[in-house]
């Protein structure tokens, strides 16, 4: 079964993610000094977005 021409992506076209995974906002926190090890994951602080 092939698919659609217009479903087809190309590589070269990346779309921004405006939200970050669970292991990038801690990343970003930690940075940030708002997160240390043994700290819950869950219900973790709102992060903007660096660019």
């Amino acid at each position: 079964m092939s698919r659609h021409p217009s479903l087809k992506t190309s590589g070269k076209i990346r779309k921004k993610r405006n939200v970050l995974k669970r292991y990038e906002r801690i990343d970003l926190l930690m940075s940030e000094k708002r997160w240390k090890e043994g700290d819950k994951v869950l219900g973790l602080p709102k992060t903007k977005h660096e660019d």
